[in-house]
């Protein structure tokens, strides 16, 4: 498999990473038998978060590192810290220098290792005292728990003012990002009209990355919305699938392996986090690391996605691009 450099070639990575946050509501066998799929594949970068099914999707992973010791020297380990849940399910963001420390503990303790690769502050905290974010990231790297931080679905300026006061360079933002949910793409390039949606909800998340060397990784890269379910063969999207599945027969990938090729065709070296926990469907995922895609063939997907969001395009865009 291809792989990229985070941040500023701190790290060497995968192309494709594998999110954890569902194995352990799958047989034990069977989140094994995804993991060494992954590594088969060549996917060495594992995402994790200690609020995972309450700790449960580390555990496990615990579990396969402590059946298979030799992986470790050769596999990066991502977790995330700093959502809590709340009554009622609401959530709650907690970034004090307490509650990072507590939870790298257990992370630890739960993945059966002695440090991470990488840590992301998961959510923003409007509350956050970034003095305190420095503090205990300070210690996590002096004590070798963490050896690269970053942060998980944070804008811009909120990343200017941690940096503000972190000595270490956060070198990536986990983003959610997929070919029907391209937010992070529309702020760049705002080819639809309608005001709602040229407003800069984001903060330019992927120039503000390429700016400054920092990775972006795109979470549910198949979605719909924040939590619509997969747009590959939904009724919302005929467009978007009509032209993901021709190109699919074209190149003779899955129409998933499409899906995924169009993130990776941007050359902010966007790295995708899978979430699936079936093996076949990993290893059918991994072959979208091989696919070319044009420029038009990218455009031709993003344009399909506009149209069947309703976007408006402006006069004549979508005779060109047809």
């Amino acid at each position: 498999m291809q792989t990229i450099s985070i941040g500023r070639g701190e790290l060497t990575a995968s192309c494709l990473a594998l999110g954890c946050m569902r194995i352990a509501r799958v047989s034990e066998s069977e989140s094994d038998a995804l993991l060494h799929t992954a590594l088969d594949c060549g996917i060495n970068f594992f995402d994790h978060a200690d609020i995972y099914d309450g700790g449960a999707a580390e555990a496990r992973f615990g579990n396969f590192l402590r059946q298979n010791p030799t992986i470790r020297d050769h596999i990066l380990i991502q977790s995330k810290c700093a959502i809590i849940p709340g009554p009622t399910h609401l959530l709650a963001s907690d970034c004090s220098k307490e509650h990072i420390l507590a939870s790298v503990d257990g992370s630890l303790a739960r993945l059966n290792t002695d440090h991470l690769d990488t840590l992301l502050l998961h959510m923003p905290d409007p509350l956050v005292e970034p003095e305190e974010v420095a503090e205990a990231f300070d210690i996590l790297q002096r004590t070798g728990k963490v050896r690269f931080f970053g942060v998980s679905n944070h804008k811009p300026m909120f990343i200017e003012l941690l940096q503000k006061y972190v000595p270490q360079r956060l070198l990536i933002d986990q983003v959610q990002c997929s070919v029907a949910n391209p937010v992070i793409v529309d702020s760049t390039a705002t080819f639809h009209m309608r005001d709602e949606y040229r407003a800069d909800r984001n903060g330019d998340a992927l120039t503000y990355a390429r700016l400054h060397d920092i990775t972006i990784q795109a979470w549910s890269p198949f979605q719909m919305g924040l939590y619509g379910g997969i747009y590959l063969g939904s009724e919302q999207y005929p467009e978007l699938n009509q032209v993901t599945n021709r190109l699919a027969k074209e190149k003779g990938v899955s129409p998933s392996a499409i899906a995924i090729a169009w993130i990776l065709r941007m050359p902010a070296h966007v790295q995708p986090l899978i979430g699936t926990t079936n093996a076949g469907r990993l290893r059918d995922i991994c072959t979208a690391a091989e696919v070319s895609m044009s420029r038009l063939e990218w455009y031709e997907m993003y344009r399909a996605s506009i149209v069947d969001q309703g976007k408006l395009l402006p006069s004549g865009a979508g005779a060109k691009m047809k």
